[in-house]
């Protein structure tokens, strides 16, 4: 899935004021102590190399909160920090530059952590076919940010909510009577979104390809097992791995030929960034 122009705008939005609400709440009184008219520049480094994420919030972060205030970015999303880098510059009243810095850090350090870890893992597929997803295991409040971020560690986006496809688990599968009754209803409630199933043994693989399936999600299967499913479905759905696939194990899985590996760990288990801002000049 692709993040729409307008939900990403909407997204954004959303956060920025949240974050400046929990921050700022009845007004910054520490930057009070700062002469009011007083002006600053401010430098923004990483302490550790990584993939830039976050611009869009920072910019829309600073027209909403004082529009004066110049960014000048040396970096774009997308591309390598090094460690020590400058890759911003700040420049306006130092009352604002002091206010929104917690804010505007917190965005970059946590979307830059999930690209750099996305890039990493990506970095395991090069020469292969298969495609790293995202999941919904995203922290509450930035799951667009983080699919984002994922995008630009150079991963895809996994469905974007319970809205945009159906992903069908064991619950749904009992609930519903069996994976074919699962599958039939799915298409009769919205016959244009996309339908997976997630299948836990070979039964269940034969039962969501007889139903015609778009994905299937193979949950927990063994190197071999995904081998011969990939043989066996020959392309007659597309394949999802899914469960126990690390850093270490994520290319050999890749090359039983699945064509997607799905891994929370990209959004819900980041470490973020270190960064730093200090003013140069007042």
């Amino acid at each position: 899935m692709s993040i729409s122009a307008s939900l990403l705008q909407q997204s954004i939005q959303s956060n920025i004021q949240q974050a400046l609400q929990e921050d700022i709440g009845t007004g910054d009184i520490t930057a009070l102590l700062t002469p009011e008219q007083q002006h600053a520049t401010a430098t923004v480094i990483s302490r550790e190399d990584m993939i830039l994420a976050g611009q869009p919030w920072v910019d829309a972060l600073i027209a909403h909160f004082d529009p004066t205030i110049v960014a000048t970015w040396h970096q774009q999303d997308g591309q390598p920090v090094k460690a020590n880098e400058r890759f911003l510059t700040l420049t306006g009243k130092a009352r604002s530059l002091l206010t929104i810095e917690r804010s505007a850090l917190n965005f970059i350090q946590c979307l830059s952590a999930v690209a750099t870890k996305t890039a990493q893992y990506v970095q395991q597929l090069d020469g292969l076919s298969t495609k790293l997803l995202d999941t919904r295991k995203t922290l509450p409040g930035l799951r667009i940010a983080q699919k984002y971020a994922v995008a630009i560690g150079g991963g895809q986006n996994h469905r974007l909510g319970l809205f945009d496809a159906f992903l069908i688990k064991e619950n749904h599968i009992m609930a519903a009577g069996g994976i074919a009754q699962a599958i039939a209803q799915a298409r009769q409630i919205a016959a244009d979104k996309p339908v997976e199933v997630e299948v836990e043994n070979w039964d269940e693989l034969e039962q969501a390809l007889d139903a015609k399936a778009d994905i299937i999600m193979l949950d927990n299967f063994s190197q071999q097992q995904m081998i011969d499913a990939v043989q066996y479905v020959a392309g007659r759905s597309k394949l999802e791995a899914s469960g126990n696939i690390t850093l270490h194990n994520l290319r050999s899985v890749a090359s039983t030929g699945v064509d997607y590996i799905s891994m929370g760990v990209l959004t819900k288990d980041v470490t973020a960034i270190d960064l730093s801002m200090r003013f140069q000049s007042i």
